[in-house]
């Protein structure tokens, strides 16, 4: 089984196109957070696991840690969100 390359638009993509950033809770499994990513029009383009992006990303406590989750993920939208 190969795996498919991922390949993450660009920030400016990104940002022309994602709305807003939502940490919410995951409808499919009890206690667990996803954040998921927001069009300009409200629809819902893809979803990050939260603790594996809390993990990576290591935003740590203050007052910038939600701009360093934010940019973390924005580098990070994958380009299949444009299809959609």
């Amino acid at each position: 089984m190969s795996e498919e390359e991922i390949c993450f638009l660009s920030l400016a993509e990104a940002t022309g196109i994602v709305g807003a950033i939502q940490e919410e809770e995951d409808i499919e499994r009890l206690n667990h957070r996803v954040f998921t990513v927001y069009s300009k029009d409200d629809k819902a383009l893809c979803w990050f696991e939260f603790d594996e992006i809390m993990k990576d990303a290591n935003p740590g406590k203050g007052e910038d840690a939600k701009e360093k989750v934010t940019d973390y993920i924005m580098k990070r939208i994958p380009d299949w969100v444009l299809d959609m």
